[in-house]
């Protein structure tokens, strides 16, 4: 009887789950891309899985297996700086998309690690070109 109760659980979790990603997926202006925050001092957290939705002027970031809606990370388009672009390196690769490209933006007193795909990148870079005029947006691009 308690396997089964865990089992059920198990079961609506992942239908929740599920159910809630395609909700965020349904709207369309989402992406699949893992972030990082990078602290002023120390080492880098770790990857986490997620999906970005561009909402007007900002970027709104959930992680994939949660239950929340409300966002974990909310980008700016206005004032952002663009600090790096790389490839992962081998030791993060694993956790990555197998086409990731990883880029450092920072958003006032935030800094964090987005990894998208090629083309994901390239639709985040020309999301960013797209500011309306007056929009500081600062780009430094470098591999």
């Amino acid at each position: 009887m308690a396997l089964a109760a865990v089992a059920l659980l198990v079961a609506l979790l992942f239908a929740v789950v599920s159910v809630r990603r395609w909700l965020f997926v349904r709207g369309g202006g989402t992406v699949e891309c893992s972030l990082r925050v990078i602290p002023e001092e120390g080492a880098p957290g770790p990857w986490r899985l997620g999906i970005g939705r561009y909402r007007g002027d900002v970027l709104h970031w959930h992680r994939v297996f949660g239950l929340r809606t409300r966002p974990r990370q909310v980008i700016h388009r206005r004032g952002l700086v663009v600090s790096n672009r790389r490839r992962p390196e081998a030791g993060e690769a694993a956790g990555l998309p197998p086409d990731a490209g990883v880029i450092e933006v920072r958003d006032g007193d935030l800094t964090v690690e987005l990894a998208m795909s090629a083309s994901a990148l390239t639709g985040f870079l020309a999301w960013l070109e797209a500011a309306p005029p007056g929009f500081p947006v600062d780009i430094h691009q470098s591999e």
